[in-house]
């Protein structure tokens, strides 16, 4: 099981942390919202929690609990710039299916 960062990914969060001035990385998580289902939830973690598996590219890390692994395993996490929008872009192979806004998805 695995989730991947990019490297633009990787920098807004190093960006994120250093304002912030502290934290071990960011998690990624799911809970069931929106119209299709389930929705992407982005926080920093502080310390880690038991079941945590943690996953690194350039020493940025990336936690996601073990419940909600099992909907993003080879999740890849982007952060993009399109005109006057930036966000964080979720390449999810689970997912079968998105609402119109891209908030939400199915399994």
């Amino acid at each position: 099981m695995a989730i991947t960062i990019t490297d633009a990914a990787a920098q807004r969060v190093r960006t994120f942390l250093n304002n912030r001035g502290k934290g071990l990385g960011l998690r990624l998580g799911v809970k069931t919202s929106g119209c299709s289902g389930m929705a992407y939830v982005l926080e920093f973690v502080d310390e880690l929690s038991e079941g945590d598996q943690v996953f690194e590219h350039d020493d940025v890390k990336v936690v996601v609990d073990s419940k909600s692994l099992v909907y993003l395993d080879g999740t890849q996490l982007d952060f993009a710039k399109e005109g006057l929008n930036e966000g964080f872009k979720f390449t999810n192979p689970n997912a079968e299916g998105e609402c119109g806004c891209g908030e939400s998805f199915n399994v």
